[in-house]
């Protein structure tokens, strides 16, 4: 039945990927209060894409290092795109790096490496990890929650609210709820910070 009520329909999903941190460049969210998004969007600018391989770089050796003591294996791909540096490991075979490829998981890896980048080049990193193709189906996740929710406002709610997670995850919506035509925002503080998506 459609919700005609003035009030947010909360899109029921159990969410898959915890906050991670990571910024993205909105003045909305900074000011909200959101650190290291307002660091972001005080200074986009960003690092050169030689700062960015560089970054990747200490990464891999960080990751490879770690494949080496819990004795998998990986192939390491290095990318620099957005203001961001991108690490990919995959396996070639059907290997137990899928150990490794959890949400839950990805996200501490990211953070350790991201802390281990900064201990070297004593700046922050927003470095994104990816494990086994792990960000790819998260990114399936989401469009299947924007899908929800947008179904769930042309059925008649006035909004719909989707589960908390990180910046960069709330840019991945921004992007697809743009591309259906409807319009979206973050709401709240912390780790309760979400997306609201509504008509436009």
């Amino acid at each position: 039945m459609a919700d005609t009520n003035h009030e947010t329909d909360v899109v029921d999903v159990e969410p898959t990927d915890r906050p991670a941190a990571e910024p993205i460049h909105t003045d909305a969210d900074a000011l909200n209060g959101d650190t290291e998004t307002r660091d972001a969007a005080v200074s986009p600018a960003a690092r050169s894409v030689t700062q960015l391989e560089e970054e990747g770089e200490i990464a891999a050796d960080y990751i490879e290092e770690l494949l080496d003591i819990t004795d998998l294996d990986g192939d390491i791909d290095i990318d620099a795109r957005d203001g961001r540096a991108y690490l990919s490991v995959n396996s070639s075979d059907d290997s137990n790096l899928r150990l490794l490829s959890k949400p839950e998981t990805v996200n501490a890896l990211q953070e350790l490496t991201r802390i281990a980048v900064q201990a070297k080049t004593g700046v922050f990193s927003r470095l994104i990890l990816d494990v086994g193709g792990s960000r790819q189906t998260r990114e399936a996740e989401l469009a299947a929650l924007v899908d929800r929710a947008v179904d769930r406002i042309e059925g008649g709610a006035e909004s719909a609210a989707l589960p908390p997670m990180s910046s960069y995850e709330r840019k991945l919506v921004h992007d697809l709820v743009g591309a259906k035509g409807f319009r979206s925002e973050s709401e709240g503080e912390g780790s309760d910070r979400h997306t609201v998506i509504t008509r436009s």
